[in-house]
C-alpha cells in the first residue's frame, strides 16, 4: 500500500479506528478469529513494522501495508490474499461511510 492508497481507502481505515477505540463484542469476535485463525500464522505477517505504510503501526500486513490492529476490526475490509472476507453487504457499507462521514457510529 501507498500513501495514496491511504486516502482512497480512508474510509475503512477510520472503521477500524473507530472500531478500535469504541469496542463492540462482536466486532472484536470477528477481529480475533482474523488474527488467531489467519494473520498470526500467515508468511506475510509483519512483526517488527518493515513493510507497514505508516511507520510505528506494526503489527502489519506484508501484502498490503496495513496496520493489522485496524484492517481486521474493519469489517468492510478483506485480506489481500483472499484469507478472509469483508462480512458487510454493499448497502451495510454504504451506510457505514455515510455515518463515519457525517459523524455518527451507526449503531442506533
Amino acid at each position: 500500500m501507498k500513501i495514496k492508497d491511504i486516502f482512497n481507502n480512508r474510509s475503512q481505515i477510520l472503521e477500524g479506528i473507530k472500531n478500535k477505540l469504541f469496542k463492540k463484542e462482536h466486532v472484536e469476535a470477528i477481529a480475533k478469529e482474523r488474527w488467531e485463525q489467519h494473520c498470526v500464522r500467515c508468511d506475510s505477517l509483519d512483526r517488527d513494522g518493515k513493510k507497514c505504510t505508516v511507520p510505528k503501526t506494526e503489527p502489519c500486513c506484508g501484502e498490503c501495508g496495513c496496520s493489522l490492529g485496524l484492517k481486521i476490526r474493519s469489517l468492510s475490509s478483506s485480506c489481500p490474499l483472499d484469507k478472509w472476507n469483508a462480512v458487510l453487504t454493499d448497502e451495510e457499507e454504504e451506510k457505514l461511510n455515510k455515518n463515519i462521514k457525517d459523524g455518527k457510529d451507526g449503531s442506533k
